[in-house]
């Protein structure tokens, strides 16, 4: 099975795991992250991670269905 990678880029300092799931299609609302983190396994920087409020700075990478983001400075 071959993981897809994508890159996420934010001007500002972080973005919440929450707005990273919605920003990607995953879910299509802020409301819908709890749900959603409580029905699939998501990992940030390798660990188990279920916080929608989860702060995700650049470098950070986080798994989730198959799909692997990494979380960059836009330039």
């Amino acid at each position: 099975m071959r993981v897809s990678q994508k890159v996420i880029e934010i001007t500002k300092p972080y973005i919440t795991l929450a707005q990273a799931l919605k920003e990607e299609g995953l879910i299509s609302t802020g409301g819908q992250a709890k749900w959603f983190l409580q029905e699939n396994e998501v990992l940030v920087n390798q660990e188990v991670d279920n916080r929608r409020g989860r702060k995700l700075y650049p470098g950070d990478v986080f798994q989730v269905l198959d799909q692997t983001f990494e979380i960059q400075k836009q330039a």
